[in-house]
């Protein structure tokens, strides 16, 4: 990847919506399951990357705060189309959960338990998805006698010591080691996906998150604002959590819950409804932007009215919109400020090496994230173990992930 050319066989603005759409709506079981989906589709079906510039995306967005998955897709977005694919990709894969959850908040008081088994059913095909993932990228990436050790490493390491700064510290280790030890021949083959964008925008970017991050809550406490105090709450959330997903649960509580913007219950409520959509788990912003209910609203603009922020009912979709922009914008800022620089890396013979380690590393934490928490959480018998082996023959067998996701999820819900 290099900076400002043009990649050959871009893609149009549609088929980059369209793309991420269908991965909004089958994308069941988490960032990992996420990750695994992407590879299916983007790399294997479509072939706009390559198993390693893959492997190396999902590297730089794992080692970067904010969502994993929706940070990889904004960067295969950005790659394929420029600026605008990465905003459009990342509509398509967040349109449905936001839709969803949305809806949800609207009418959070109606429903009851009637989808804990398509909860559970889900997650025991997101088991199936990430295995084939981690094979299929474990032969192309970690199968010899140097790479296979990092990645075991990996596993072990991030097995150990949970936690998403661990995630960050393999990967930073195994850049040193696969640097000292697995030099060879530096790639000389043409990029084939170019970065679209220059240096000056990315460090315009680099700028523009770190200034936010110190002028929003100046202003949330100098103004009376109740948007101010909205997007600054969600924007630092968004901005400071490493791993994303379930990781962002407790700063998204701490945020809203004590001032008493959501109730204990209706925060509980959402997080349930997250789990049993597709697509990234920060759309649970889109949930609380919709139910919150700020007690005074202060604010000197219409947005108390529009919002209807004194009161109940919930503030409904322009409350979501403003949770959502506020709690996605960190990631498209450092996608944009990273992957200029990213690429030009990438063609040096040190920096190729050190991605053969980290590469290897990555395969390594996918395989310790299969077996927890994804195995580990869906798996509480044998049943769930005959609904695994199902799912991974039906994806060996060349189905479509999509198809088995509704497949065996419908059956093992019946079953519960």
């Amino acid at each position: 990847m290099t900076s400002r050319s043009a990649p050959p066989g871009q893609s149009s603005l549609l088929e980059v919506f369209l793309v991420a759409l269908r991965l909004g709506v089958t994308s069941f079981g988490g960032p990992i399951a996420h990750l695994a989906y992407f590879r299916s589709e983007y790399v294997e079906r479509r072939r706009w990357l390559d198993e390693a510039t893959y492997a190396e995306v999902v590297a730089l967005c794992q080692s970067l705060p904010g969502p994993t998955s929706s940070e990889v897709g904004i960067a295969i977005g950005l790659l394929r189309a420029g600026p605008a694919g990465a905003v459009v990709a990342w509509l398509g894969f967040t349109l449905p959960s936001a839709i969803a959850l949305v809806l949800f908040a609207l009418f959070v008081d109606r429903l009851g338990d009637q989808a804990a088994g398509w909860i559970h059913g889900l997650s025991v095909v997101a088991v199936a998805v990430v295995a084939v993932a981690v094979w299929s990228m474990a032969r192309g990436l970690a199968w010899d006698a140097l790479r296979a050790p990092i990645a075991l490493a990996a596993a072990a390491a991030a097995l150990a010591f949970p936690s998403a700064l661990t995630q960050v510290a393999i990967i930073a280790v195994a850049g040193a080691v696969g640097w000292a030890l697995l030099r060879g021949p530096t790639t000389t083959a043409p990029v084939l996906l170019a970065v679209p964008i220059g240096r000056r925008v990315a460090l315009a970017c680099a700028a523009l998150f770190l200034a936010l991050l110190v002028v929003l809550p100046v202003a949330r406490a100098a103004v009376a604002s109740g948007e101010i105090a909205l997007f600054d709450s969600f924007y630092r959330a968004g901005a400071l959590v490493f791993g994303g997903g379930h990781v962002v649960l407790p700063l998204l509580q701490a945020e809203v819950v004590p001032p008493g913007w959501v109730t204990e219950d209706r925060f509980l409520a959402g997080y349930g409804a997250a789990q049993a959509v597709p697509g990234p788990l920060f759309t649970f912003a889109v949930y609380l932007g919709a139910v919150i209910v700020p007690s005074p609203c202060s604010s000197p603009l219409v947005i108390c009215d529009l919002f209807n922020l004194d009161t109940w009912p919930p503030n409904g979709p322009l409350g979501a919109i403003v949770a959502l922009v506020a709690i996605f914008l960190p990631a498209f800022l450092l996608v944009f400020a990273a992957l200029p620089s990213w690429g030009a890396l990438r063609a040096r013979a040190d920096a190729q090496a050190a991605l053969r380690g980290i590469n290897a590393a990555v395969v390594g934490i996918l395989l310790a994230a299969l077996i927890t928490p994804v195995a580990s959480s869906a798996i509480r018998g044998p049943v769930d173990v005959a609904f695994v082996l199902a799912a991974l023959a039906m994806l060996l067998g060349k189905l479509p992930p999509w198809f088995v996701v509704i497949t065996i999820a419908a059956i093992a819900s019946v079953l519960r």
